[in-house]
């Protein structure tokens, strides 16, 4: 291989560029180009230079095969980013979908397990507490008072609950439950069970599982599902005909169109 080391004058004085041609293979006669500090530490890529350089250069124009920085190649990424339908679509804002469910590490210590056949006795934690953080209790009561609307900002009626969905928790009304079921189904993919724990109804703020909805423990049988499918397949078949009334009103309107016309 044959090797040209040269002053860098883009970069900070002591910086050297290296140019590696390699004489022989399948790619004979490409280059390597690396970069040494005054200190004599290799970088091989642009990431590894920005990062050691931090803010002290600013390499955002910086040509890493040429060693010279080139403001044009700068301005036409900038402009080719901003007509760039795909990054267009990127950057307009997304809807945030996230609850408002608070969660913090554990103020207390954590507990370890000491291996002494372990070489040098090392010390291990337990990752599964390290994952597992602390969620508030009653959450879901902050999302009290908050309704959906329809695109003439009229009050969408709350859906009703069966009877067997019976609340859980200190001054939780039909509302929170279902705000509670809906958000337990959007945020796990778990099954929604509701509270196994029969000691949940005389402390809820001791007994409470948070992974699962503010309601006592309920079971959804063969003939729950049948009525919904029915339910579902009557709304499917109110809406085939409605739709069939419009078009026939539209083809009727048209037809009387087309006839005032030609007696014109």
């Amino acid at each position: 291989m044959e090797k040209r080391r040269m002053d860098c004058p883009a970069l900070p004085p002591g910086w050297k560029k290296e140019e590696v041609i390699r004489k022989s293979g399948l790619s004979a006669g490409k280059s390597d180009v690396y970069y040494f500090s005054p200190s004599g530490k290799k970088f091989r890529s642009k990431p590894q230079l920005a990062r050691y350089l931090g803010n002290s250069v600013d390499l955002s124009s910086f040509d890493f095969r040429t060693g010279k920085m080139m403001p044009s190649k700068l301005q036409k990424n900038k402009q080719r980013l901003r007509n760039d339908p795909l990054n267009q679509t990127k950057s307009k804002p997304d809807l945030n979908t996230t609850l408002p469910i608070r969660q913090t590490a554990s103020i207390f210590k954590q507990p370890v397990t000491k291996i002494t056949n372990h070489p040098n006795n090392k010390v291990r934690s337990d990752p599964q507490r390290v994952i597992e953080q602390p969620r508030q209790l009653f959450w879901e009561k902050r999302l009290q008072g908050l309704s959906a609307s329809d695109v003439t900002e009229q009050v969408i009626k709350s859906m009703e609950l069966p009877k067997g969905l019976q609340a859980v928790g200190p001054g939780n009304s039909e509302d929170t439950l279902l705000a509670a079921i809906a958000s337990a189904l959007h945020t796990s993919s778990a099954p929604i069970t509701g509270q196994l724990s029969a000691a949940v109804e005389k402390n809820p703020s001791v007994w409470l599982n948070t992974l699962q909805p503010l309601c006592k423990a309920f079971i959804v049988t063969d003939e729950d599902i049948r009525k919904q499918e029915e339910r579902v397949q009557h709304v499917r078949k109110k809406l085939e005909e409605a739709l069939m009334a419009d078009i026939l009103a539209r083809s009727a309107e048209t037809e009387s169109d087309t006839e005032s016309t030609v007696e014109t």
